[in-house]
């Protein structure tokens, strides 16, 4: 029970669960009074020489005195902060504000002294680096800037803990003590820091789960059959390497040993007489709670919860979820499922079976993960028919590591692409996702293990709108187009089916990646050649012509044609087309005749041998031929010396879309090698910007926003009369650029919809200008802001569902008189309703050119998005628009611009003149920089903007603002919350 401090309320939203460098976890939250009796045990279980370190004098117990002092805190000047396991303090830290003279003071001090204390048998488990993060989290958000410590020069390892964090650091010596005094603003070298204890750490959490030395199946039945039994049979038939224990409280008294496995039996785990670092739970959901305890007071490191009853069953499951989480989070141990299929591990020093697959996967490169029991066995039975090779060998569509998730109510797919980022026995990773829980950390994690190995993903539940309803996530508004940019745009290869997935990886997992797009193909069929062809056109690749042996091609023929093309400079890649053979005496490919294996022992070696330039990739298509596949795939056994496995499609287009994944994940290498940058701008005012948007965003008298000075709060947003091009007559549609009638953060009802003349000065503050539009109540206010603008004009409406609608003959352009204009203003007014409610606006005509639309939006989830696309509705219809995560670099912005289908119309199509495609990437970087330096910003959209050959022109622009969301992929690092 917490009651609140002296002064201010308990700050919930400190509390976190943390994954420490060895793998276990710990609880950190703020102390309060009620831990009087926790902070007097911990004391008591730390060494005289941690006491001495931390008093700097010998000091064997608290007084009354301190331990009120240590437990009461106002929670903004004396803050203290708890690492707790098992519901006992295993470390604490606490600042406390000071002055320029080292006294206690209040606000406005920026500095405060902060002092740890780590239990002897948790030193060294990174515990002291994590409340650090933490501690300094919370003094930022108090306003304090800068951290003093005095620490004993004896104390390495605390002084170690300081000077490794990362942050700005000053160091003296004084009086015998060290005195260190360092920044809380976060750098590049802290964040850096971070993220990489980080990694190690929730990596060795996985690594706990997937290698331990013991493995207790809880819920094994006495018969045969059943979940418990099931899986303590796959341990034992997969050759698992430890020891296995048999636990069921329905065993009786009497019975040591389960017949006829042999292994241990025991009623309780409390009788096993020795360390278990995995339990797999397959017990009824009613009885879980009691077994995590068990386990926790037995020191098991991980769990793996088969039962099912949790969140897929509805609220009452859910609870039951959050609350299997909290508490397997309080003994330290992580959770895989509930709801989970299990767990395998190939290495030869492991070979774990935790799961209810009946084989142990055999051994290969591929880290597989997946959300779905079901989709995991298919992908492991798949894989297999395509040759995994024997037992013993490393297959080419072999398994280094295999988790099936169920409910990922703990370990997710993040998790997971921690552990294989820098596992040696895994080359390719593959994911089959039906929620991603925290999209900012994934694309993080995805693009950083993308860089050294490849990462395949097919998502799940991509037009349902929903998670499954096992899967406790933030729900994001993004649509599933977006997804795919942002996927992209981290290095992933997105696939649309499980079959693309397995296709995709074994090419990965078993050749090297290609230098360009140019395809040769040869083979024995001058048709298959011919779909191949068509194929790699289809997929955006340069195929050579195809090379036709005939049908009466022989191995040898085939070795010679793919070494000739594998030593050809104008190929980065090939295909080899195989069909059966035909007629009598023929020596080409067939079943069971031997000539299958000769075709494929030719093939390998003349991939092997290829000459001395870079390897390159390669694949065959065989139709028919399931021992031409078989062999190549190496299932009859170890391959001959200077060969390699060669991957086989039944299908052409299924081995070209393969490759040309490969390609382009090549080509994304590459570019990843050397990143863009993120320009700097000497016009930018971020300061100003700021200002405008604390008044904005302040109440005043009792509106949800304030008013700079400059026209009144717009209810739409409609920002300066937001209508199509002038110069082109602009698109036909709604204004949305995402091809679904929204985007990220597209809610209007959330935040203050700015004015335009609002919107107009924070864009000017980043160098972006928006092309004056004035007011046209009447005929006569029209002429007049014509001749303040200079003829000729535009006259439009702006109402919101006239907005962007020039199919419905809303705008007149060019109107070079104030004939031309009063009559254009009579037609409007006639044919679309009174002025009052069209709210006709004049602007000055803008140089001829092509309309496009620039769009920002936070979404909770993923973060901010900058989109882009051609205006109107042949765009919208297609959904021809590219996203970005922000901040866009240089790079990003060109590449944005160019990933549309549209795009051949910026640049010249059909004779007509290039844009100033220079401009638009300026533009697109500074609405990211606004974007990027004020998260306040959760919306903006400029539309149209007409890029002409010269320049561009901004003729419309919205913005909205809201207190900014929370971001989960900034600040201490910590598990997802439950």
């Amino acid at each position: 029970m917490r009651s609140p401090s002296d002064h201010h309320a308990y700050p919930t939203h400190w509390e976190a669960d943390v994954v420490l460098r060895d793998g276990g976890t710990a609880q950190i939250r703020p102390i309060t009074p009620d831990d009087a009796q926790r902070l007097v045990s911990f004391y008591e279980r730390v060494s005289d020489e941690s006491k001495y370190y931390r008093f700097f004098a010998p000091y064997p117990r608290l007084s009354d005195r301190d331990v009120h002092r240590f437990t009461h805190h106002d929670y903004v000047d004396r803050v203290g902060l708890a690492a707790i396991v098992g519901d006992e303090f295993i470390a604490t830290v606490r600042y406390d504000r000071i002055d320029g003279r080292g006294m206690p003071a209040a606000a406005p001090a920026d500095e405060a002294e902060v002092a740890f204390l780590v239990q002897d048998a948790h030193q060294g488990r990174g515990v002291a680096s994590a409340l650090l993060e933490h501690i300094a989290a919370v003094a930022r958000e108090r306003g304090i800037r800068r951290f003093a410590a005095e620490v004993l020069p004896a104390n390495t390892k605390m002084i170690k803990v300081f000077t490794d964090a990362g942050y700005t650091q000053k160091r003296s010596f004084e009086d015998g003590v060290v005195r260190l005094e360092f920044d809380l603003e976060p750098t590049d070298r802290s964040l850096a820091v971070m993220r990489a204890r980080e990694q190690r750490a929730e990596a060795r959490s996985v690594q706990r789960l997937l290698a331990p030395g013991s493995v207790a199946v809880i819920g094994t039945s006495r018969t045969p059959g059943g979940v418990g039994r099931t899986v303590l049979r796959n341990l034992l038939d997969g050759g698992f390497t430890g020891r296995v224990h048999a636990v069921n409280h329905a065993f009786p008294d009497d019975m040591a040993h389960l017949a006829p496995e042999g292994v241990p039996a025991h009623r309780s785990l409390r009788a096993v007489e020795e360390p278990v670092d995995l339990a797999v739970v397959a017990v009824p959901a009613d009885r879980v709670p009691a077994v995590v305890a068990e386990c926790g007071e037995h020191g098991v490191q991980g769990l793996v919860v088969l039962s099912a009853g949790y969140a897929e069953s509805g609220s009452e499951g859910r609870d039951r979820q959050r609350d299997l989480v909290r508490q397997a989070r309080s003994y330290g141990m992580r959770v895989i499922g509930p709801n989970a299929f299990g767990v395998s591990n190939t290495a030869e020093g492991v070979r774990l079976n935790a799961s209810l697959s009946p084989q142990l996967p055999n051994p290969g490169r591929l880290g597989l993960f997946t959300q779905s029991g079901a989709i995991g066995i298919a992908l492991l039975s798949g894989l297999h028919r395509r040759g995994a090779g024997l037992a013993s060998l490393a297959g080419i569509a072999g398994i280094s590591t295999f988790v099936s998730a169920g409910n990922r109510a703990d370990v997710s797919g993040n998790d997971l692409l921690q552990y294989w980022y820098d596992d040696p026995r895994t080359d390719v990773v593959l994911m089959y996702l039906e929620s991603i829980g925290n999209p900012r950390k994934f694309t993080r994690l995805a693009r950083r293990t993308a860089a050294v190995k490849p990462v395949v993903v097919v998502k799940g539940a991509r037009h349902t709108g929903s998670a499954p309803t096992g899967h406790a996530v933030p729900t994001t508004q993004i649509p599933d187009a977006t997804v795919s940019d942002l996927l992209r745009q981290a290095g992933v290869i997105r696939v649309d089916t499980v079959t693309e997935l397995a296709d995709t990886g074994v090419l990965l997992a078993s050749q090297p990646l290609p230098a360009g797009p140019r395809v040769a193909i040869l083979g024995n069929s001058e048709s298959l050649g011919l779909i191949t062809y068509d194929a790699c056109l289809t997929e955006g690749l340069r195929p050579l012509p195809p090379r036709d042996l005939t049908t009466a091609a022989a191995p040898d023929d085939f070795r010679r044609a793919l070494t000739e093309a594998l030593t050809d400079d104008a190929c980065d890649a090939v295909v080899v087309t195989a069909i059966p053979s035909v007629g009598d005496g023929n020596t080409g490919p067939g079943d069971g005749d031997g000539s299958a294996e000769a075709l494929a022992t030719a093939v390998r070696e003349a991939a092997h041998a290829s000459g001395p330039g870079p390897a390159k990739p390669v694949a065959v298509v065989h139709l028919e031929i399931q021992e031409l596949a078989e062999a190549l795939a190496g299932t009859g056994g170890e391959p001959a010396p200077g060969t390699r496995r060669i991957p086989a499609y039944p299908a052409a287009e299924r081995a070209v879309r393969a490759l040309a994944e490969a390609v382009r994940y090549a080509r994304w290498r590459q570019e990843a090698a050397e990143p863009g940058r993120v320009p700097e701008y000497d016009d930018i005012d971020e300061a100003g910007a700021a200002a405008d948007i604390q008044v904005l965003l302040a109440p005043a008298d009792g509106a949800p926003g304030g008013e700079t000075g400059d026209g009144e709060r717009e209810a739409t947003g409609s920002g300066t009369g937001d209508g199509e091009s002038e110069a082109a007559g602009g698109g036909t549609g709604d204004g949305k650029a995402d091809g679904t009638g929204g985007g990220p953060g597209d809610d209007a009802g959330l935040g203050v919809e700015l004015s335009a003349a609002d919107t107009q000065r924070l864009l000017a503050r980043y160098g972006v200008s928006v092309l004056p539009a004035l007011p046209a109540p009447d005929p006569d206010a029209a002429v007049r802001a014509a001749e303040r603008l200079g003829f000729p004009v535009a006259l439009k409406p702006t109402a919101a569902h006239l907005r962007h609608r020039a199919d419905l003959g809303g705008v007149r352009l060019e109107l070079g008189s104030e004939t031309e204009l009063r009559r254009a203003y009579a037609e409007l007014t006639d044919y679309l309703g009174r002025p009052e409610e069209l709210g006709l606006v004049v602007q000055r005509m803008a140089p001829r050119g092509v309309d496009t639309v620039v769009r920002a939006a936070i979404d909770p989830a993923a973060g901010a998005v900058l989109s882009f696309g051609l205006a109107g509705a042949p765009s919208e219809l297609l959904g021809d628009t590219a996203h970005g995560l922000v901040p866009v670099t240089g790079r990003d912005a060109a590449e944005l611009i160019r990933s549309i289908r549209t795009a051949p119309l910026l640049f010249g199509w059909r004779g007509s003149k290039p844009v100033d495609t220079a401009a638009l990437e300026e533009l697109l970087l500074r609405v990211s920089r606004l974007v990027d330096d004020h998260p306040e910003m959760v919306a903006v959209d400029l539309e149209p903007v007409v890029v002409a050959q010269q320049g561009l022109s901004v003729l419309g622009a919205s913005a909205r603002l809201a207190p900014p969301p929370p971001r989960t992929d900034l600040g201490p690092r910590h598990m997802p919350a439950y």
